[in-house]
């Protein structure tokens, strides 16, 4: 990890030696001084010495995370799981606008990236990376070693702390860590919830279409109460996605968004449902007789009459012999 960027110490008054300029004492023979006193010589030890120390403790607190570093925006990646429903571009204009002013205050964390030598990823700070990134500066950061574990703990509760993500946004967030196999245990503690509380929180995520989800936003002053019975609807519903999608304007807040499609479940038609397509086989001698329904994307066979579940259990005991069969007929007809 290069050490240039250095640029802030918080025990220390002056920069830091970069740790390529500083060498350890051991074995240090001093160089032969004709006319120098002893006291000139002992000083001269005595502040390589302390140089050495002090590079020592810098190496130290930059592995801890305590020193500040300026990085490239560009070296930098967000998080490998996002927590957000995009950027809301007044309070970025408005975040601009105060480090424009006074400068970055609160310094992003980052870690390694685990896969990219020489690049970063970040654990929380995504608002204030993309607001120097518009500004064109360097952006000041802590640099910790992380794994998947703490950065998306780490992620979590600097959210919960300071930007007080939408009640749908959290939702969405533990059901997307929970998708990438991550403990319950380990949402909770990014989150900060209890167990009743995720669980309710991810079977929101579940009951809503992601289409839907992120066609309305992060609905800041909707609530949990208020995403939970919308759930519930449109579980009920069996409403025309697309019909309803199409009822969402951009020109529209995220929360009147969430309003239009909360007044939609009452108003739109129900989506059609196809009906399945039957087909029947019967044997000659009528002792059994096959039905089979099919729609786009599933057919349901039923085996019925006298011989109808032997027939069954014979076929069954047969399927993998009679999926070869149709992969070779399968192949014959297209050529291959």
């Amino acid at each position: 990890m290069a050490r240039k960027n250095l640029i802030e110490v918080s025990t220390a008054e002056e920069a830091p030696i970069p740790m390529a300029d500083v060498r350890p004492i051991a074995g240090f023979v001093a160089p032969a001084v004709r006319s120098a006193p002893i006291g000139g010589i002992t000083r001269t030890l005595g502040n390589i010495t302390q140089k050495f120390e002090r590079a020592q403790d810098i190496e130290k607190q930059l592995a801890e995370g305590k020193i500040i570093v300026e990085l490239d925006p560009a070296l930098v990646d967000g998080s490998f799981i996002s927590d957000r429903l995009g950027i809301d571009p007044v309070g970025l204009s408005e975040l601009v606008g105060q480090i424009r002013a006074h400068g970055q205050q609160v310094p992003i964390l980052v870690r390694p990236h685990p896969k990219t030598s020489g690049r970063y990823q970040v654990a929380y700070g995504h608002r204030r990376l993309a607001a120097v990134r518009e500004l064109g500066i360097k952006v000041r950061a802590v640099i910790r070693e992380l794994s998947d574990d703490q950065l998306v703990v780490s992620q979590g509760q600097e959210n919960n702390a300071r930007t007080n993500l939408s009640y749908i946004e959290r939702a969405l967030f533990a059901a997307r860590l929970e998708d990438r196999s991550f403990s319950r245990e380990v949402i909770m503690a990014a989150l900060n919830v209890d167990k009743a509380a995720l669980s309710k929180m991810i079977s929101v995520v579940r009951a809503i279409p992601i289409e839907l989800i992120e066609a309305i936003g992060a609905a800041p002053e909707v609530g949990r109460r208020r995403w939970m019975e919308f759930a519930e609807k449109i579980a009920k519903a069996e409403i025309d996605l697309r019909a309803l999608l199409t009822t969402l304007s951009a020109d529209n807040s995220s929360d009147q968004r969430f309003q239009r499609a909360a007044d939609a479940l009452n108003t739109l038609p129900k989506a059609t449902k196809e009906q399945p397509k039957a087909n029947l086989w019967a044997a000659k001698d009528k002792s059994v007789s096959v039905n089979v329904k099919s729609t786009a994307t599933k057919s349901v066979v039923t085996y019925e009459a006298k011989d109808g579940p032997t027939f069954a259990a014979y076929v069954t005991g047969r399927l993998d012999d009679l999926y070869q069969a149709f992969r070779q007929s399968q192949k014959a007809s297209t050529g291959d």
